[in-house]
């Protein structure tokens, strides 16, 4: 079989890497028994290294963005837990923009889930949802809250400065516009100029092999024809969990994809995790949900967390990797029943999706050093 874009096998070994390997996350694949091994396991490193990383400090800042909300099927977000009537759940997917400053003084911004939301649409899946409903029910059910450069405009950032895009895996994406290509492309009207022309995406080498030959669970919610044209240059693969920044570390957390990744970050008010593997901060604590079915179905079937399950990868994995972010993150201060989890794509209360209202909702994150080098 011919790969479509060998350079995602041929050249990711060979690419240059970034951060200080987690030595204390490292080792899963070599833990005998199965996956109970392996959550026991997630939950003893999770909590050694709790200590370890706030003792690396915390970045300059952390912003929040929104950038959409949209539909959702509530199966898939509430994964068997949910006895709501409506189908559709809905969800609004965020931003974040961290700051941090180097030993040398140079300051660094990294983007996490930048998503270009006109080119996501194309996604197989939604585009698919797109044709089913006419145009008057996706003006109700879709809201776009800002794109990506105009949130920059607002917080005064030039694109030229941004360092890093990271996102949690790369369903949805299309990285073209952002950046650029090795040739013209005839769907985005010829030569493309990159929005950031000094960003580097850093992504796990293991889910930029599994796109070069995708499994057809997994078709449906990648692009992978838009990686062929552009630089690989602009990767920078990782393999598992580094530490990235003083209180900025990228936690691998495979199930909900192979290469499934989190944001971790120490905050002034604790360590917090963001990423797509659950969709509500209940989601971890689910005996205290409010939403029909969620807590009842959590006792009946001792489940401790709620899976975000739509590829359905590994979902025992994915079990194991969201118990890990709920043992790494601090309780909210804003109610103790609920963690600092913010979901990348945050269940959202909608008047369309009866029974799918969030007992409890981050929104942000902000955080902000005392003092933040010019």
């Amino acid at each position: 079989m011919t790969l479509k874009h060998p350079w995602l096998t041929t050249d990711a070994a060979d690419m240059p890497t970034i951060g200080t390997p987690i030595d204390t996350l490292g080792g899963l694949g070599d833990v005998p028994g199965g996956f109970g091994a392996r959550l026991s396991w997630a939950r003893r490193r999770a909590a050694a290294f709790r200590p370890e990383f706030a003792s690396t400090g915390t970045p300059d800042s952390v912003t929040t963005c929104d950038l959409v909300t949209l539909p959702y099927p509530t199966r898939m977000g509430l994964f068997r837990a949910s006895r709501a009537i409506a189908p559709f759940v809905a969800i609004t997917n965020r931003m974040l923009v961290i700051r941090w400053t180097e030993t040398d003084g140079r300051r660094r911004t990294l983007l996490f889930e930048p998503s270009d939301v006109e080119l996501g649409r194309n996604t197989p899946y939604f585009a698919a949802l797109a044709r089913k409903f006419p145009a008057f029910v996706q003006s109700i059910t879709v809201r776009e809250h800002g794109d990506v450069p105009g949130h920059l405009r607002r917080l005064g950032i030039d694109p030229a400065d941004v360092d890093y895009l990271l996102f949690d895996h790369l369903h949805t994406q299309d990285l073209r516009r952002w950046i650029g290509v090795t040739k013209p492309q005839a769907d985005l009207g010829g030569e493309v100029e990159a929005v950031f022309p000094h960003a580097k995406v850093i992504v796990q080498r293991d889910e930029l092999v599994a796109m070069a030959d995708l499994h057809p669970l997994q078709r449906p919610w990648y692009q992978p024809g838009t990686f062929d044209d552009v630089d690989p240059g602009r990767f920078l693969p990782i393999d598992g969990s580094v530490v990235l920044a003083p209180g900025v570390a990228i936690v691998a957390t495979p199930g909900h994809v192979m290469g499934n990744q989190t944001l971790v970050l120490n905050t002034s008010t604790g360590i917090w995790a963001s990423s797509e593997n659950a969709i509500a901060a209940e989601c971890l604590t689910p005996q205290h949900s409010r939403m029909p079915g969620i807590a009842k179905w959590s006792r009946a079937w001792e489940q401790e967390i709620v899976l975000n399950a739509n590829t359905l990868e590994t979902t025992a994995g994915q079990y194991n990797s969201i118990v890990l972010e709920k043992t790494l993150v601090d309780v909210s201060q804003q109610d103790s029943r609920f963690l600092q989890f913010f979901p990348s794509s945050e269940l959202t209360p909608m008047w369309t999706n009866p029974g799918t209202s969030p007992t409890f909702t981050h929104g942000h994150i902000t955080h902000q050093t005392t003092t933040v080098p010019a």
